[in-house]
């Protein structure tokens, strides 16, 4: 776990979408094949390129064939073609990817390799012992760290010094309705198995940046905005991120892993090292507070299994699985994409009961003629303890 590491996560010094030996990449390359013998491709024919780079495609029988060239036979062919050529092909290849890319981060499930979280300091809350090996004496412990890490938003010089706000693809924009700011730049497109070409933006933020499709952002409470205000906004936001302190609880499994690996729940692997800057640091495998009612049953433990309602909002957002909250009704918290954004929404609350709802704080907006109801994500931990009282 200490070796032969990634550090995607922890690092940003990669996408994803730009690693061309992961799943992904494989999967999107047979996508390519079937899109290129369809014709749905821009950058060169099914003929053009046999011809070109000598791979025999099509089986004898019709059809593709069944063994197609694996990703660094196809690399080393591609290579010899001419560079418009190889970018127009790593471009429709690219955008194969990232659709993939972009399913799995929706899904929770994308594969950052170990990811390496810098905090200013952390304590270990809880430990408690899981196995012990008979012959060895090797340990499997479940460590809950409070963890405690600046908050570490883009300085407006770095990123004038990264984009040319001049630049007439680059929009500035502010949100109407929660005020936020954020730079609108150029991203890759994304294709669908089918060869549909989604045109994307890029939403760069003083904390983070998200991918829009121009059909969400269009939807959107997104504006344009001159660049005086957007440089006061964004000033505003940086300065107020920088004076507050993230602090967040983490559950790993430490220790001797491999007798265990099969009992641990998730329905993803996520390893994770919290390290400070003198030097301290615990790895071991992340499991997420949703699931800590199945690692007790696994090992036979007595933990506590009910999830606080204002924890709920932090663990629906990070993980998209959903919970309930019983209140008045019996309500069910869960992720939602509206609008190319995810929000906190409600389910199962009384057509009747929505006014008092309102006045703990939630919104309503009526979608495709059905009202839902959905609560600020920013308030949400104090709004849900009060729908719990």
């Amino acid at each position: 776990m200490t070796r032969g590491q990634r550090q995607t996560g922890g690092q940003n010094l990669f996408d994803p979408g730009d690693n061309l030996e992961s799943e992904y990449a494989r999967d999107a390359l047979i996508s390519w094949f079937h899109l290129l013998y369809s014709g749905k491709l821009e950058a060169v024919s099914l003929d053009h390129f046999q011809e070109m780079t000598g791979l025999k495609l099509e089986s004898p029988e019709g059809g593709l064939a069944e063994n197609l060239p694996t990703i660094q036979r196809w690399l080393n062919r591609i290579l010899a073609l001419p560079i418009a050529m190889q970018n127009g092909i790593f471009d429709e290849y690219l955008a194969l990817i990232e659709t993939r890319v972009e399913a799995a981060r929706e899904a929770g499930t994308l594969d950052l390799g170990v990811e390496t979280i810098a905090v200013t300091d952390f304590t270990i809350a809880e430990d408690i012992l899981l196995r012990k090996d008979e012959i060895s004496g090797a340990t499997t412990h479940l460590l809950t760290l409070d963890t405690e890490r600046p908050l570490k938003p883009m300085r407006y010089q770095r990123l004038i010094k990264i984009y040319d706000l001049k630049d007439p693809s680059i929009h500035p924009l502010r949100n109407a309705r929660s005020g936020g700011i954020a730079l609108s730049v150029p991203t890759r497109r994304m294709i669908t198995d089918d060869g549909k070409t989604i045109q994307r933006r890029r939403l760069v933020r003083p904390l983070k940046s998200a991918n829009w499709t121009l059909e969400a952002l269009a939807e959107s409470y997104w504006e344009p905005v001159d660049l005086r205000t957007f440089e006061k906004c964004w000033r505003d936001e940086q300065k107020a991120a920088a004076a507050e302190t993230a602090r967040d609880r983490v559950h790993l499994v430490t220790g001797l892993l491999l007798p265990v690996w099969d009992k641990l729940p998730g329905d993803y692997i996520r390893v994770t090292r919290i390290a400070t800057g003198d030097g301290r640091s615990v790895i071991g495998r992340e499991v997420s507070e949703l699931d800590l009612p199945d690692l007790s049953r696994a090992f036979g433990l007595d933990l506590e299994q009910q999830v606080q309602p204002d924890k709920i909002a932090n663990l629906v957002m990070q993980n998209g699985k959903s919970l309930s909250l019983q209140s008045y009704d019996a309500l069910t918290a869960k992720r939602s994409l509206v609008n190319g954004s995810q929000r906190l929404e409600l389910a199962g609350f009384s057509a009747e009961r929505l006014e008092w709802y309102k006045s703990k704080g939630c919104f309503t907006e009526i979608i495709r003629y059905r009202t839902r109801l959905f609560v600020p994500v920013n308030d949400a931990a104090n709004i849900l303890q009060k729908l719990a009282a």
